[in-house]
């Protein structure tokens, strides 16, 4: 059985982790595997949506209990190569050109708490369990902590990043990790809204506004300026930019929605 799942439906591409027997817990394989997916998806023009999806009771526990016992024989510098690989993972994930929308449904700690904060837009069932857990191991959600830190309300991420308690979906929606919350068994049809909405956005203009996200709060006013501007003048002259604008002077649909 292969750990991970990808099936491709029209321009919608679905990952699923696959190792349900240990709730879809990270090994090497998996993030590897995750980032070479990732990587291809992105650069795939036939594809306009990426769905990230857990099989089983849950999205993603963590870390699988095998590979944390392999990882005590590690040294700092094995350890360092292997945080490094997760990180990549991560951001093969985070920097995807397309839309990344996560379904949520039973335990998303840890590690599989990062995945969720790497996803564009997170559908969860409101039954799910979150959890940055890694203190409860000894150790801490460094790796994940940018990305989570990004989405994320500061000051309860604070205070859980020491306590490593376990919150609700509802929880997760009020501090920005979860875009939906939905009743049991109503991912699917929350997904079939989103892909809609999905497939009306600009193809070309989706990575921008994805980069725009990344990149703004990090500069400085002058820089943002200078970015900001430089951006919609150049995206306004782009092919889908003025497609979309006489689109609407011509209160018709625009041609990138034609096979959405």
């Amino acid at each position: 059985m292969s750990d991970l799942l990808l099936e491709h439906t029209g321009a919608v591409a679905r990952v699923t982790l696959n190792r349900p027997a240990v709730h879809n817990a990270f090994n090497a394989a998996m993030i590897a595997d995750l980032a070479r997916i990732f990587a291809e998806l992105s650069a795939d023009p036939g594809v306009r949506v990426v769905v990230l999806a857990g099989a089983g009771p849950s999205f993603c526990a963590g870390a699988d209990i095998h590979w944390m016992q392999e990882s005590l024989a590690y040294s700092e510098a094995e350890n360092l190569a292997d945080a490094q690989r997760l990180a990549l993972m991560l951001r093969a994930i985070d920097e995807c050109t397309k839309p990344v929308v996560a379904l949520v449904q039973g335990a998303a700690l840890g590690g599989g708490a990062g995945l969720v904060a790497v996803a564009d837009l997170v559908l969860a069932e409101e039954g799910a369990r979150f959890g940055l857990t890694e203190i409860k191991l000894g150790i801490v959600p460094a790796v994940i902590s940018p990305f989570v830190l990004r989405k994320m309300l500061p000051g309860p991420a604070r205070a859980l990043f020491l306590t490593g308690e376990r919150f609700s979906a509802a929880r997760a929606y009020e501090l920005g990790l979860v875009t939906t919350l939905t009743p049991a068994g109503q991912l699917e049809e929350a997904l079939a809204a989103v892909i809609t909405q999905l497939h009306s956005s600009s193809p070309a203009a989706v990575p921008v506004a994805k980069e725009i996200w990344r990149t703004v709060r990090g500069l400085a006013p002058e820089a943002a300026f200078t970015y900001t501007t430089g951006t919609i003048a150049r995206i306004r002259v782009s092919p889908e930019g003025q497609e979309g604008l006489r689109a609407f002077l011509e209160k018709r649909r625009p041609q990138w929605t034609a096979g959405g």
